[in-house]
């Protein structure tokens, strides 16, 4: 598997495991100090998440630039 599938796959468990924790905590039913720790999981899931995205707009962006230059060569 490459390094950018890897990367989809990561960031689709992420997500996924971003979906339980919210489950988790909107139902109210758990002890404060579990809730406390997914919800510190759940921020450094949502840092991750936030990071792929930003390096998949990078990623498309450069690669929309370098068809711009052939287009324009």
């Amino acid at each position: 598997m490459s390094e950018e599938s890897n990367k989809v796959v990561n960031y689709e468990k992420s997500m996924e495991r971003l979906e339980e924790i919210a489950q988790k905590l909107e139902s109210g039913k758990l002890p404060l100090d579990e809730s406390i720790e997914l919800y510190k999981e759940g921020k450094k899931l949502s840092a991750d998440c936030k990071r792929a995205l930003e390096e998949a707009q990078l990623t498309v962006k450069y690669y929309e630039q370098e068809q711009e230059k052939k287009v324009n060569e």
